[in-house]
């Protein structure tokens, strides 16, 4: 694949990431590839320069808190992709099984108690692949992307410009700028408390999906996955 979409991709992976030392240290670089990147507007390079500014400048443990508080803490904001669509149902095992495959198929290996569903990760796939499975990858999983950036822009605008830059850069629509934030804060502790000690009988002859990034009708609650 081409530097054109590698480079990009992989420095909104990184801002997606856990923040360590490491990213911190590496802002520098990540600004300038996102600023060099053809593929992204003059307003996605503004939106960007809070959050690159953000970690910079902030203290690295004041960054992991925020980051954990945003995206740990409510299945609205999960960087996990198949929670928003498969939560708990023997489904999203195939489909975390299927992903995975793809991955290595492409030569890369996740690292421990890292799940392939994770955003950052598809990213990082991305990155490998050309620019047309870049953007039919985007494209099957924008209506993913979509709400969830807009979900995350009610909390923290800069960490929502990243989401616009990964629909761009795969050629979908942005995010709705005008989103206000929910008048009830989300119940968190409802969102992710544990699951009863038995559950209502399954269907055993449930198949698995294939692995695509397709809306389901309802979702269950859901597990965190650190």
């Amino acid at each position: 694949m081409t530097t054109e979409h590698a480079l990009p991709l992989r420095a909104l992976a990184a801002l997606l990431a856990y923040p360590e030392a490491e990213t911190q240290a590496a802002i520098d670089e990540i600004g300038a590839v996102l600023r060099d990147s053809r593929l992204l507007t003059g307003n996605d390079k503004d939106r960007l320069y809070p959050l690159l500014r953000r970690l910079a400048e902030d203290e690295l443990i004041d960054l992991q808190e925020a980051y954990v508080s945003l995206f740990d803490r409510g299945r609205r904001t999960s960087l996990h992709l198949f929670e928003h669509l498969l939560g708990e149902s023997r489904d999203r095992g195939a489909a975390m099984v299927d992903l995975m495959q793809t991955y290595e198929r492409a030569g890369l290996l996740m690292r421990d108690g890292e799940l392939p569903d994770f955003l950052p990760a598809l990213l990082e796939y991305c990155s490998c692949i050309d620019g047309d499975g870049v953007q039919d990858c985007i494209a099957d999983c924008a209506h993913i992307l979509r709400p969830l950036g807009e979900a995350v822009m009610t909390h923290r605008q800069d960490y929502a410009a990243v989401f616009e830059c990964v629909l761009h850069i795969g050629r979908q629509k942005g995010l709705d700028w005008t989103c206000k934030p929910d008048i009830e804060a989300e119940d968190f502790d409802a969102d992710w408390q544990e699951q009863p000690a038995f559950s209502p009988p399954v269907n055993t002859n449930t198949q698995a999906v294939p692995i695509e990034f397709v809306a389901r009708r309802t979702n269950t609650k859901e597990e965190r996955h650190g």
